[in-house]
């Protein structure tokens, strides 16, 4: 036996432990990193206006905490809004539930000749079998719900708190990074965070720019239906279909639906309707020219950035994800040596005039020059 082959098994093993050892670590911990990515992407959104207010003479730990006040006091006053808003609506849709009820029966009544009454009905809900395990599954289920909601009270909390941090003391956390690279490397670094911001910023101007258009247009629509409480659910689907990704347009869309049918059913189908029809409208038209002027990536590049980060990471990617490859793109344009390009129809988009005429002399020489032989 060779001499080194012990030690290179030992070796061989111990690498195979570090590795399994670092994959249950991240494994273990990708909640938290994704944690972190979050609030880092957060940190950058707020940048603009932390730096605004320090080189006004605030103190930029006061400064973040003013901005992530203000932050929190508008979510905590739209959800109490649409907390009430809803509440009511509940409160109303139970009370006029019999009138409903009996609308119904009279209808199935008089379609179908039958002889059903609202007691009848009733009696045979409540005395379900189905009701019954719905009941009894929505009593064992209270307990993962409250566990749900805490752990995302939790999560939300952890993030806000290390986005502070990232916010508070930005120029700290560049100066750590920064001292332990040759100035080469740090000016790059300092380039990359300032490219980082500026996409993330113009990402975020984009979605609310894009939420005000959603929520003006669904206002007209709800204030031309007379639906209930149009600038709350005009505000509910403006934010919501922009900063929730994935479901936040259906998400978005149930709601006003929800109240327009207890105004009236029809109601709701035109609801339904204009959702449907204003989301074309918004993924072909709007939103690829929004994004490709506030972040400038291509329409395409975007599309496939928001697939692939749905893709990598679920909801958190898809919201990320173009910020992301647009940092990506600006920091690696610099990077990438362009020529003139030269003047032709082609690249114009054109065709070329002599372009015909120069394939016919070409396949004329060639059938010449075959039938030249059988001549002689």
């Amino acid at each position: 036996m060779p001499r080194w082959l012990p030690r290179a098994m030992v070796l061989a093993l111990v690498l195979v432990a570090c590795f399994q050892l670092g994959s249950w670590a991240f494994h273990q911990l990708i909640g938290l990193l994704i944690n972190v990515l979050i609030a880092f992407f957060l940190a950058l959104a707020v940048e603009p206006a932390v730096s605004a207010m320090a080189a006004r003479g605030v103190r930029r730990g006061l400064a973040t905490f003013l901005v992530f006040f203000g932050v929190l006091c508008a979510s905590v006053g739209f959800v109490v809004m649409l907390g009430s808003m809803l509440a009511t609506q509940i409160i109303d849709m139970v009370e006029s539930f019999p009138e409903y009820l009996d609308s119904v029966i009279s209808w199935v009544n008089t379609t179908f000749r039958t002889e059903l009454s609202r007691v009848e009905v009733q009696d045979s809900l409540l005395h379900s079998d189905w009701l019954q395990r719905y009941v009894q599954n929505s009593a064992t289920g209270v307990l993962d719900i409250s566990t749900t909601v805490l752990g995302m009270f939790f999560r939300l909390l952890t993030i806000f708190l290390f986005s502070f941090y990232f916010a508070a003391d930005g120029p700290r956390l560049r100066r750590a990074l920064c001292s332990v690279l040759p100035p080469a490397r740090q000016a790059e670094v300092l380039r990359a965070w300032e490219i980082a911001v500026d996409k993330t910023g113009g990402y975020i101007y984009s979605r609310g720019l894009m939420a005000l258009i959603s929520g003006t247009a669904h206002y007209v629509l709800l204030e031309f239906l007379n639906v209930s409480y149009a600038p709350a659910l005009a505000v509910w689907v403006g934010l919501v279909s922009q900063f929730v990704p994935t479901i936040g347009t259906y998400l978005a869309g149930a709601l006003p639906m929800l109240i327009a049918f207890t105004e009236d059913p029809w109601y709701a189908l035109w609801v339904l309707c204009f959702v449907v029809i204003y989301q074309q409208f918004e993924n072909y038209m709007l939103q690829p020219k929004l994004t490709a002027k506030s972040v400038d990536i291509h329409p395409a590049v975007a599309f496939g950035s928001v697939i692939a980060g749905t893709a990598l990471l679920g909801a958190v990617g898809a919201l990320i994800a173009i910020p992301a490859i647009a940092t990506l793109q600006a920091f690696l344009g610099a990077y990438v040596k362009r020529y003139d390009v030269m003047d032709d129809a082609r690249v114009r988009g054109g065709v070329p005039r002599s372009g015909g005429g120069r394939v016919l002399r070409q396949m004329r020489r060639a059938l010449n020059a075959g039938d030249g032989p059988r001549r002689r």
